[in-house]
């Protein structure tokens, strides 16, 4: 737990345990009352996002490399793109992983409350537009069924469908599965993140045949679990298939 972000007793229970989510979302609304909402960012009472942490969020913005969306105005595709290309259609992020940014994150990770996750689909709203985004659908990148139990959520989950709301496009958890869990990323080259996370999803012909998808995620490193994602994707006919996080991790060297 974040010390900056003191949570009362309880304030994450209700999303561990198995209660629809209507009810979670009804007893956060309880507790909203009792406990007002602190900024995502620092923890401080009064809104969902305080003046001094709005200024300080980094927004990407064109110009983007066209493939992975890192900031970059001297041609089409970054130096690592050239070489090394992702293999999808794209991604697009909406914010560098760092300061109120990383902290909401990491609020929403651990203790995934619905408020939060609808205070930052706003945020995700506005880099949507920011890159003129279209899709058929909306699928957040899975969690494994261990992370899931252990959890009670899965915050790709909550932030696609609190997006899909806000640009009314539909919805669909259904249409990825993942088949296998995969050890963390931290560490690993870009070659043994693509090699680790191969072949962990599989997808549902019958949502995603013909569609443009666009995978929701929380936040992209190198973009290997999005390709994942993208190669289960076109193989049960996927039309295009787009990333688009919250948050980008910016390499060193790029």
């Amino acid at each position: 737990m974040n010390p900056q972000i003191p949570l009362p007793a309880g304030w994450d229970l209700l999303s561990r345990l198995r209660f629809p989510q209507w009810i979670v979302h009804l007893s956060e609304e309880a507790l909203d009352l009792l406990f007002p909402p602190r900024c995502a960012g620092c923890g401080r009472p009064g809104g969902s996002w305080c003046p001094a942490c709005a200024a300080a969020i980094s927004p990407l913005v064109p110009p983007v490399c066209s493939l992975c969306g890192i900031p970059w105005s001297r041609g089409e595709r970054c130096p690592r793109c050239e070489a090394d290309p992702l293999r999808l259609d794209g991604v697009r992020s909406c914010y560098i992983y760092s300061g109120p940014i990383r902290r909401a994150l990491h609020r929403l990770k651990f203790h995934g409350r619905y408020r939060l996750a609808q205070a930052l689909a706003a945020w995700m709203t506005e880099g949507w537009a920011r890159f003129a985004m279209e899709a058929d659908l909306l699928v957040p990148v899975p969690a494994s069924s261990a992370r899931q139990r252990l959890r009670g959520y899965n915050q790709a989950a909550m932030l696609a469908q609190a997006l899909a709301e806000r640009v009314t496009i539909p919805f669909c958890p259904r249409a990825l599965h993942r088949v296998r869990p995969t050890p963390s990323q931290v560490g690993l080259t870009q070659s043994a993140r693509r090699e680790n996370v191969r072949g962990a999803f599989v997808a549902d012909p019958q949502w995603v045949r013909g569609k443009r998808v666009v995978v929701v995620d929380d936040v992209c490193t190198s973009g290997a679990t999005l390709e994942a994602c993208a190669a289960a994707l076109y193989q049960a006919g996927a039309q295009s298939v787009w990333g688009f996080t919250l948050a980008r991790v910016i390499l060193k060297g790029r």
